[in-house]
This record gives C-alpha cells, structure tokens and sequence, in this order.
C-alpha cells in the first residue's frame, strides 16, 4: 500500500508538470505576438517622427518661396509704378539697358572663354590620344617580343625535356644504371628550366594582358593651357571696358550692375534720357563687334603673361594686383573691379 501511495504521488505530480509544460507552451506565442506588436509600435514612432519632419522641412521651403515671390511681385509692382510716370518712366528704362548692356559684356566673355576651352581641351584631348597611342605602340612592341621569346625559350625546354623523358624510358637494361642516373639528373635540370620558361612566359602574357588593359585617362586642361585662357578672357574684357569707356556709358553701366533699382533723377530728363537709350544701342553695336578683335586679344594676352603673378604652382587666376594699372599699357582694371563679373567666367 505504501508503494502505490508513492506511485500515486509521482502520477499527480507529473500531471502539474505536463500541465505547466502544456501553459508556458502555449503562453510563448502570445509573448512572440507582444514583442512583435512593441517592435512595429517603435518603427511606426520613428516613421512619425521622419513624416513630421519632412513635413516642417516642406513648410520651411514653402515660407521661403512665399517670401522670394512677395519679394519678386513687390519688384513687379515697383517697376510698374516707375514705368507709370512719365518722370521715373524713362529712367527705368535707361536703368535696365544699362544693366543688360552689362549682362551683354558678361556674356561676350563667357562665350569667348566656353570657344576657347572647348577648342582647347580637343586639341589637349587629340594630343593625349596621339602620345597615349604612341606609348602604347612602343610598349606593345617590346612586350610582344618578350611575349615571342618567352613562347619559344618554353617550347624549347619543353621539347627537351619530351625528348629526355624519351629517351630515359629506353634505357632498361641493368647495365644502363649509371647512364640512367646521369640522364635524370638533366632531365631534373630541364624540368626545372621548363618551370622557369613558363613563369616567364606566364609574366610576359600577364605583362601584355595589363596593356591591353589600359584605358587613356584625360583628367581635362593643364595649369598653362587654363592661365592662358584666363588672361585671354581679361583682355577680351579689357578690351570691351575701352570700348564702352569710349562711349562715355561705362561708368554709368558699372553703377547700374551694382543696383537693384534706379536712383530717382540719376539719368535727367526725357530728352537725356533718349539720348542715353539710343547712346546704348550704339554701345552694343561697338561690343559686339568682332572686327581685328583676335589679333589685339592676342597682342594684350600676350603682354599680360608677361607680367601676370600667381600666388601658387597651381593657381591659374592671375593676382589682380600684378595687372592693376600703371604708366604702362598693359595695365587692366578688369580684375581688381571684377568688370563683367570676370571672376564667375575665369576658369579654376
């Protein structure tokens, strides 16, 4: 009696233990289902977060296009107040053909600088293919002659060490024991010759597979070709400064550039207004004349490699101060006014 009592007893007590076994197993999805409910409960805040903020990001932008439009339409409203009255009319108009006088001096040099660049690099370009090709003519010469010899040094070796092989296996008999011994040793020499005419033959062909390899990398224009674009590009400008200096417009023009808006009365009456007006369809026609321009580009260009300064080996914009004016004629007042806004144009 007292063992089926103790049987009994184990009996009930694996029956907890099977019954907690059976909750925990079913308990463990449920915490699985939780963990992954926090887990997308944390992604879904940071996805609020990232939406909240580009949001802001977007109200930011869109205040500040509302300000550069309010500013743009306060523009609009002025101009339109001054082109209104007979007084101010004129002189707007005066006003912003002299600063599209400006914008057209600026023009004429950017395109100047893009022709000359653009011829430039393609003749740097044909050049760099030119000495790349030739380079690699004289390399691919001399590699595909290592490459031959290489090829016949292993096919030599190869074919005596075939031929001892050959001639090792007829030798059978007992009294060609030393004879053997002999020819192995220079078969041995021979296989190792043979290892070595490879490796050198596996060189030469790896030597010429990095040639053929190669591609021409053209990393764009030198510092000489670009320094001289640069000072060709000053004197074009200085060029067109004498021009609308000429005229008696520059200065008035180079005032104008600086400003937003006109200065009440700046230019005078009606009448002088006019005058100005039909003094600045002249003054384009002047700068944008091409006539004898190359030849005095070139002659200016010239002078000012003469006397340009850099401050390092690999700047290519002059120092204003080397070609600020002087008694002399080379002088400009291109760089140190940044006429035409040179310095947007020069090449870096």
């Amino acid at each position: 009696m007292r063992m089926v009592a103790q049987f009994l007893k184990r009996l009930r007590q694996l029956g907890f233990v099977r019954k907690a076994l059976g909750e925990s197993r079913e308990a463990e999805p449920e915490e699985v289902r939780v963990l992954h409910l926090f887990r997308n409960r944390i992604e879904l805040k940071k996805s609020f977060s990232s939406a909240q903020e580009e949001i802001q990001r977007l109200k930011d932008r869109v205040k500040q296009q509302e300000g550069a439009t309010a500013r743009v339409q306060e523009l609009l409203q002025g101009l339109e107040a001054r082109l209104a009255q007979p007084a101010t009319g004129y002189q707007a108009l005066v006003f912003y053909q002299l600063r599209e006088l400006w914008v057209l001096g600026q023009s004429l040099v950017q395109q100047f600088v893009t022709e000359l660049e653009t011829q430039q690099v393609e003749r740097e370009r044909r050049g760099f293919f030119a000495e790349f090709n030739r380079r690699q003519f004289d390399r691919r010469q001399s590699i595909e002659a290592n490459c031959q010899g290489a090829e016949e040094a292993a096919l030599a070796v190869r074919a005596r060490v075939n031929e001892l092989e050959r001639y090792l296996a007829g030798l059978r008999r007992f009294w060609h024991y030393f004879h053997r011994r002999r020819v192995r040793q220079e078969l041995h020499s021979a296989n190792i010759q043979s290892l070595l005419a490879e490796q050198t033959l596996t060189e030469a062909r790896a030597e010429r597979a990095a040639l053929e390899a190669e591609q021409p990398n053209f990393t764009g224009l030198s510092v000489e070709s670009r320094r001289a674009i640069n000072l060709a590009a000053v004197a074009y400008g200085q060029v067109l400064r004498e021009r609308l200096t000429r005229t008696g417009l520059y200065e008035a023009t180079y005032q104008a550039s600086g400003r937003r808006e006109p200065v009440p009365g700046e230019y005078g009456e009606r009448e002088r207004c006019v005058q100005m007006m039909d003094g600045i369809q002249a003054a384009r026609a002047l700068l944008e004349e091409r006539r004898e321009l190359l030849p005095d580009i070139r002659a200016r260009a010239d002078a000012f490699r003469r006397i340009a300064r850099y401050r390092g080996e690999g700047d290519v914009v002059p120092d204003a101060a080397s070609l600020a004016p002087d008694e002399s004629a080379t002088s400009s007042l291109v760089l140190s006014e940044d006429c035409w806004e040179i310095y947007r144009v020069l090449l870096r």
